[in-house]
């Protein structure tokens, strides 16, 4: 696998490589300083494209984020802990003139789960979703007393601040009393169909489908990421699975967002349909090291979007 270059590593010597046409910040988190082995094929393809890769890290004051042609946005995984830093960090790089892919704009509207809301209003089936302050989610729940519900964060990302429990249950209301007060939450049913038959992933590159794959929980858990247990296998959607998700995301250019570069769309077939969970345009798990085909396809397309 080729070396990548490091940007602004305190203490260490600076890394020179030979010029090149392009430049590409793949914008990273600090726990994840170096290009993920996810995205690692599709550096090489830029490479070999003439297209030279750096990997950033999005909070490093040292980055001159005008040496690059655009800015990938990948590993940010720590952006919801430090979310009006990272709302900052794009209003900086419009500023500056530095395009990020995908476009800032998506990148906002997409960091805060209440675009599901949008999203329902475009007609499409979305997993049932009330929005809530912290100290608003009880009368939410004393309309859904019995039922099973999961809670999360409407700024947030893998399963930080989660609960899961059913509406009226003494062990849910007193997990609930410890979550951040300041925050804004999302309480929507819990849809067994996730444990029971998993959680299906489509990547989208450049608008059109691409790859999928199917997510199921550990035995006895409910979430499907990997640091919980969950696993993560490719899989073919059915042809109404793919057109659901085709649908979602045409939602967006009635929103006003033109285009993307890469989208995942997750979601689970419940009663007849397939009810969408999230749509990932910010730093979604692209699945591309089991899909290298996918990952040259992206990298041609950025090269194309670069001109």
């Amino acid at each position: 696998m080729s070396p990548f270059l490091i940007c602004h590593v305190p203490g260490a010597a600076a890394t020179s490589t030979p010029p090149r046409t392009h430049r590409i910040a793949f914008a990273t988190s600090a726990e994840l300083a170096a290009i993920q082995p996810d995205d690692a094929y599709l550096a090489d393809c830029l490479q070999g494209l003439g297209v030279t890769p750096v990997s950033c890290v999005w909070t490093d004051p040292g980055v001159d984020w005008t040496a690059f042609d655009t800015v990938l946005i990948r590993t940010i995984w720590d952006y919801f802990k430090r979310y009006p830093e990272f709302l900052a960090w794009l209003d900086r790089l419009d500023r500056l003139g530095v395009r990020t892919i995908n476009d800032s704009a998506l990148l906002r509207w997409n960091s805060d789960k209440r675009y599901l809301l949008d999203v329902a209003a475009g007609d499409v089936a979305v997993i049932p979703t009330h929005v809530a302050a912290a100290d608003q989610i009880g009368g939410v729940l004393g309309h859904l007393r019995g039922q099973p519900v999961v809670i999360k964060p409407t700024v947030s990302g893998g399963a930080w601040h989660t609960l899961r429990g059913v509406a009226g249950d003494t062990a849910l209301d007193h997990a609930i009393a410890t979550l951040p007060a300041n925050l804004t939450y999302l309480v929507q049913p819990f849809v067994a169909e996730v444990a029971s038959h998993g959680e299906w992933s489509l990547v989208f590159i450049a608008g059109r489908y691409s790859h999928a794959v199917l997510k199921r929980p550990a035995h006895g858990d409910y979430r499907v990421q990997e640091e919980h247990g969950g696993s993560a296998l490719p899989a073919e959607p059915s042809p109404g699975i793919r057109a659901a998700a085709e649908r979602a995301l045409a939602t967006l250019a009635a929103l006003g967002h033109a285009g993307y570069s890469y989208a995942r769309v997750d979601g689970v077939p419940s009663g007849g349909e397939f009810l969408i969970m999230e749509l990932e345009l910010l730093e979604p798990s692209l699945y591309l090291a089991g899909f290298p085909a996918a990952a040259e396809r992206l990298a041609r397309h950025l090269v194309g979007a670069l001109g």
